[in-house]
């Protein structure tokens, strides 16, 4: 039984919660996220499937940076250019590419350089193969990457990009995935924000533009094949705050670039951080099946903070507890159990995880006994209520 525990309107209140008021983007699907926060500040068809073209060497570069932290790849070790990732990804192909030579060895450092910087499909399908025997084993890899970190639109059918029906993500998990690889590989990251790369005698300027801007880029990557426009990932920082977007289905790379600054600009100069509820403060509480206590209160591990915009409306914000529920007890203090979810209207700008603040034993025999009738009579009555709607 999914219970939704409700927390009180007003200790969520918020002078401003006007996003993306006097903002329109060209982008037909855009997000824009603050990475500290994981506020929302703008979305566009968020959760529409796009096609990720090039976007999609992200998840290649997090299943190569998941090996190396696993201890199970070093940047030292060297992958074999196949004739497959040669004529599939190289310069026969006449796509972005590295510039690999057949049966060449080369660098798993070098690699990731070409992947990310040169956006090269023949040092993505290398490092497939390197790593997983083929693209279709290093496939599967990826998906089940995708489903551990939450992804649980996405779907991925190649490491380099090209269309397929079987490949298909969404604006907001692409932001998800990079903010992952930003928090979690933050020596490996740095690899995207190189701004060229010179392999085999040919040097090549990063593809993302806002490497050459002014705004404290640093990553991610872009992507335009027919099937998708032009579309792309970038995040930026600024006085400590790091901002993330993602655009897709513009129609050129002029577009593309311009859109993904406007949006990026926009974020740092109009928002403002507020914060909610500090580390270890109760926020709510979750009821408790058969334990020595019938409910237990709730509270974050980190501080619970959004941006507001600066001199936006009067709405405010509100907060709801999810979890699915009773908890069983026991309950172990610091187990996530739940989250929170703050939102302005109907847009949800917020997810926290929310951790058990104390252990619940379980209780004696006639406490789960009552809790037992509880529960059974709760579902008669709503089985009744049910059946006359």
């Amino acid at each position: 039984m999914a219970l939704l525990g409700i927390v009180s309107a007003a200790a969520l209140v918020a002078p401003a919660a006007g996003f993306a008021e006097g903002f329109q983007t060209a982008a037909p699907r855009a997000i824009l996220v603050d990475a500290g926060t994981h506020t929302v500040l703008l979305e566009k068809g968020a959760d529409e499937y796009v096609t990720p073209a090039s976007t999609v060497k992200i998840m290649t570069a997090e299943v190569v940076f998941h090996e190396i932290a696993e201890g199970r790849l070093k940047l030292d070790d060297e992958f074999t250019v196949s004739e497959h990732a040669w004529r599939s990804g190289g310069a026969p192909a006449g796509g972005s590419a590295m510039f690999l030579l057949v049966n060449s060895k080369v660098r798993v450092e070098d690699l990731i350089r070409g992947l990310v910087v040169d956006s090269g499909n023949d040092a993505a399908i290398t490092l497939a193969e390197g790593v997983a025997g083929s693209e279709e084993a290093f496939v599967g890899r990826m998906n089940k990457r995708a489903s551990e970190l939450g992804l649980t639109k996405s779907v991925f059918g190649n490491p380099w990009g090209q269309a397929a029906p079987d490949q298909k993500v969404t604006p907001r998990e692409m932001v998800q995935l990079s903010a992952h690889v930003i928090k979690t590989y933050p020596d490996l990251y740095r690899y995207f924000g190189e701004k060229e790369f010179t392999w085999n005698k040919i040097r090549q300027q990063n593809r993302n533009p806002l490497l050459t801007m002014s705004i404290g880029a640093d990553g991610l990557k872009t992507g335009n094949i027919d099937d998708s426009g032009y579309g792309m990932v970038g995040s930026a920082v600024q006085d400590d705050r790091r901002l993330i977007v993602a655009v897709y289905g513009l129609r050129t790379a002029k577009d593309r670039a311009e859109e993904a600054r406007k949006l990026l600009q926009w974020g740092f100069r109009n928002f403002e951080e507020k914060p909610l509820f500090k580390a270890g403060e109760p926020i709510g509480s979750a009821q408790v099946y058969g334990g020595a206590s019938g409910s237990v209160p709730l509270t974050s591990p980190t501080d619970v903070k959004v941006l507001l915009q600066r001199g936006g409306g009067s709405e405010k914000l509100t907060g709801k507890i999810v979890y699915e529920g009773p908890l069983i007890a026991p309950v172990e203090a610091g187990t996530k159990v739940a989250r929170l979810e703050v939102r302005r209207g109907s847009t949800v700008v917020l997810e926290q995880p929310l951790e058990a603040a104390e252990t619940i034993e379980k209780g004696s025999l006639p406490s789960r006994a009552f809790d037992a009738a509880y529960e059974y009579a709760a579902g008669a009555i709503h089985n009744k209520l049910s059946k006359k709607q």
